[in-house]
């Protein structure tokens, strides 16, 4: 067994990675800014965990693993450097992990695109583990019915959500890699844009068993290679008799399955034949995980309540694209009306911003109310004219506010009224909004 340090691991990907490896029986500490409800689980487990980074904190005979947002001058990273210890990103990770759970004669399962990656690899996890069939498993978020986002277990399954954020994609080997779309996004790593995202794709299509794409996306049309395809007419998996809940889905002309969902929204009919397909392709006996759908009630931070105000429902969403977005607001407003419907966006990254301005502009007619905050960095540096204000002016109709979401949540709170439902949007602090809102 092995000795591994992440920095950073309270975060949603890396808390996941490190559970994995605890229940694998490795060895696990790590560092981070500020305790959380995920470093307490893993302090739980049996991880050693520090608060604030240090080069104190290294082991000096441990494999050290950060993420693409820690820098090069982290005294943890400078500290490994001089102790010649192995650096993985947490891709590297991933990958061996993967590997290992191949050689070990699981099917490697991987979920991809641009959109939906985290949803249909949590619903492909948590149908497998509902029928008992013990699959492994690193998501990208949390399945709120089994309160977690990994878990190491002995079936025939590893699931994974495969990121194409930064090209690692590339580094995997599934036997079936699903991509669910494909569309202009990450503009700070694909420069050129959808050639640079194509060309990625395709070697990640090129190094993967069997590929089952989207056949009705305009983005996988663009890909190479033999695929199984799923999507609501022309493909090998289509869904038919589409209703409020029920999805009656079709292999090659026969009727394979009838899904109930609790899932709103044609994206998630997708989400869903996604997930069918390709647990099919992986042999699974469909009818034994079938009724276990309708229990699935999203990811967290996917359309998530998080709480109730005098009537005031509220809700977060990680969707930080526009095409996200609008599948979020067009699901809200066909469940509660636009008209009551009220959308806190918090732009993710200027590059995303800037690349994706009029997009973004285009994809909140299904609310009711529009308010736009200051943007969320991550790692970037401000790019001159692009900000959370400027985008405001250029959206008819919208608010801006300023500060953090301690001062959106105040300001906000008094402006709503009882049957609004505000939705939180964005990948950054705008998680916070609800328990903010809660605390006035």
């Amino acid at each position: 067994m092995g000795r591994y340090h992440f920095i950073a691991i309270g975060g949603i990907g890396m808390s996941g990675l490190a559970k994995y490896l605890l229940e694998d029986g490795h060895t696990v500490s790590g560092s981070d800014i500020a305790d959380s409800k995920y470093v307490e689980k893993l302090r739980e487990l049996g991880a050693t965990v520090f608060i604030g980074h240090d080069a104190k904190n290294v082991p000096d005979d441990a494999i050290i693993i950060k993420s693409s947002a820690i820098r090069d001058n982290n005294p943890e990273v400078v500290r490994a450097k001089e102790l010649g210890l192995k650096i993985y990103h947490r891709s590297d990770l991933l990958e061996e992990i993967a590997k290992s759970a191949q050689d070990n004669g699981k099917c490697f399962i991987g979920f991809s695109g641009t959109h939906g990656k985290t949803t249909t690899s949590g619903m492909a996890s948590y149908v497998l583990d509902k029928a008992g069939l013990e699959p492994s498993f690193v998501d990208g978020g949390i399945i709120p019915e089994l309160n977690t986002n990994a878990q190491h277990k002995s079936g025939e399954h590893f699931v994974a959500e495969l990121d194409e954020s930064d090209g690692t994609i590339v580094k995997y080997y599934p036997d079936i890699l699903v991509i669910n779309n494909l569309e202009e996004d990450h503009i700070d790593f694909y420069k050129n844009g959808m050639p640079d995202l194509v060309k990625t794709f395709n070697q990640a299509i090129s190094q993967a068993k069997k590929v089952l794409i989207n056949n009705d996306n305009e983005g996988t049309a663009l890909l190479s290679g033999n695929f199984v395809t799923f999507g609501l007419n022309d493909a090998d998996y289509t869904a038919k008799k589409i209703d409020s809940d029920t999805i009656e889905i079709y292999y090659k002309g026969e009727h394979l399955t009838k899904i109930k969902t609790q899932l709103a929204g044609v994206h998630n009919v997708y989400n869903v034949l996604a997930v069918v397909s390709a647990l099919y392709e992986a042999g699974v006996d469909i009818q034994k995980v079938t009724e276990y759908f309708y229990g699935f009630t999203g990811m967290g931070r996917r359309f998530q309540k998080v709480g109730e105000i005098n009537g005031i429902k509220i809700y977060d969403d990680y969707a930080h694209h526009p095409t996200e977005i609008k599948a979020t607001l067009d699901a809200a407003a066909s469940k509660f009306g636009k008209d009551n419907v009220v959308a806190v966006f918090q732009p993710h990254r200027y590059t995303r911003l800037q690349s994706l301005w009029n997009e973004f502009k285009g994809a909140f007619s299904n609310a009711g109310r529009v308010i736009v905050t200051d943007v969320y960095a991550a790692s970037e540096d401000q790019i001159a004219g692009i900000s959370g204000e400027n985008f405001a002016k250029d959206l008819v109709g919208s608010e801006y506010f300023s500060g953090d979401m301690k001062s959106v949540a105040k300001e906000l709170l008094p402006t709503l009224k009882q049957g609004d439902v505000v939705i939180g949007l964005g990948a950054g602090t705008i998680t916070n909004l609800g328990k903010e809102l809660k605390l006035l």
